[in-house]
């Protein structure tokens, strides 16, 4: 499936960029203001009670520690939600999908075309992430620079997860089940806030399962100047993931629009 693939897949990114540019100025707002809020309500309103915190056998700051886990939420929200809400809108409502493939372009172009998009959008909304961190000293360099490639495996990861939802979902409101049961979940236990070692083993065993955690771990060893061996690990995984979710993707939408 991945193989029927051509390299017409960059005219469904490059028509969803050209929309996007009539209308950055809006789009470029929230990701920029995003980390501010989050990093004055979380890291220096609860940093304030919470002073540090041990990881890998390290103390470091509470803001220092939640940064990269901020960075690497910013990269499946908008990674995610773009290839679900928004692929839907493309899709059903506007019939974008429709028309594209009334043109030489396959339905493997069109999906594919779309999780890379969602890819640049997950990768341009940690990138910005990024900056704000590293502006307030957040994060050690050289070794900081590889999270530009993580977040860009982890945006990928996510937006072929979404992908693999809005080929399933009958109507835009059943999007709220695997916001619910999936996102909100890894968002709160995907060790964003807290170190997983504080965690029950079964507590620990489930965060594990889920792709934020793999994307957490790899960017803070990064960003903390602790790169191991499990952060190839975790690399690993969460390619995978995307690997896996962008082939089902593609079945499960070819499924859907062939009738």
């Amino acid at each position: 499936m991945m193989g029927n693939i051509s390299r017409r897949f960059w005219r469904v990114w490059q028509r969803n960029l050209d929309v996007y540019g009539a209308t950055w100025k809006l789009n470029f707002i929230p990701p920029l203001f995003e980390p501010l809020l989050y990093l004055f309500a979380f890291g220096m309103g609860l940093g304030g009670l919470v002073k540090e915190v041990f990881y890998a056998g390290n103390a470091v700051t509470y803001l220092r520690f939640i940064a990269p886990g901020l960075v690497a939420t910013a990269v499946m929200n908008h990674g995610f939600f773009e290839t679900t809400y928004a692929s839907f809108v493309r899709m059903y409502y506007q019939k974008t999908f429709d028309a594209i493939l009334s043109t030489p372009l396959m339905i493997e172009d069109v999906v594919f075309g779309e999780v890379v998009w969602g890819t640049t959008k997950a990768l341009m909304a940690g990138s910005i992430m990024f900056i704000v961190v590293a502006f307030f000293g957040l994060l050690s360099f050289p070794e900081a620079l590889a999270m530009l490639f993580v977040i860009f495996i982890g945006g990928f990861a996510f937006s072929a997860m979404g992908m693999c939802f809005t080929a399933i979902v009958k109507n835009i409101e059943m999007f709220n089940l695997p916001v619910f049961l999936l996102i909100t979940p890894m968002f709160l236990f995907g060790g964003v806030f807290f170190p997983l070692d504080q965690l029950p083993a079964w507590a620990r065993a489930l965060a594990w399962c889920l792709p934020l955690t793999y994307l957490v771990s790899a960017l803070r060893s990064l960003a903390l100047g602790m790169s191991t061996a499990g952060l190839v690990i975790d690399v690993l995984v969460l390619a995978l993931t995307g690997v896996v979710c962008a082939h089902l993707s593609l079945v499960l939408m070819k499924s859907r629009l062939i009738k």
